[in-house]
């Protein structure tokens, strides 16, 4: 054990005997429901990364057949024809089918970026079906109704004062 950090032995406390943090609190104390005050921000995927394994797709199908076509044994001038044809076939379909808005399905969970790009897409289709604005603020119908109850108050305040003051 060195500078105090976990159990004197951890022998018979069914740990390793190292000591974490709570993390309830927070890093700089404040209590953990404050955190869920802040918008929700949903995970950005990275264009480069979604680019790259678009590519590689195509390449995997692309070397796939040079290799089948290697194996019956073909012309090496044929095969390079054939891959190509074949590379801009498939690089054409998915220019095609970029902005596509049918859902992505069978993506592992290694696959971040592919699944943050399929929800933020899903999230776009839901809030068009729900014909809910882009500038929509959650619990936004609470603040307003408040402000409009705070108004009514004011006005009936106000109402009473000037009978107040006409009666005096």
């Amino acid at each position: 054990m060195s500078d105090n950090v976990g159990l004197s032995t951890p022998r018979g406390s069914g740990t390793s005997g190292y000591h974490t943090l709570s993390r309830a609190t927070g890093d700089r104390g404040a209590p953990y429901a404050a955190r869920d005050l802040e918008r929700h921000r949903q995970r950005q995927p990275d264009k480069g990364i979604l680019e790259h394994e678009r590519k590689r797709a195509v390449e995997v199908k692309v070397f796939e057949l040079r290799d089948k076509l290697e194996d019956e044994g073909v012309d090496e001038d044929e095969i390079d024809k054939q891959c190509d044809a074949m590379r801009k076939d498939l690089l054409a379909k998915q220019e095609k089918n970029q902005g596509g808005t049918e859902p992505r399905k069978g993506l592992k969970m290694h696959q971040v970026h592919e699944l943050a790009d399929a929800k933020i897409k899903e999230s776009e289709r839901l809030r068009n079906a729900l014909k809910i604005s882009k500038d929509y603020e959650e619990g936004g119908h609470w603040k307003r109704q408040e402000e409009r109850l705070r108004k009514a108050v004011d006005r009936d305040n106000a109402a009473d004062r000037d009978k107040e003051g006409v009666i005096s």
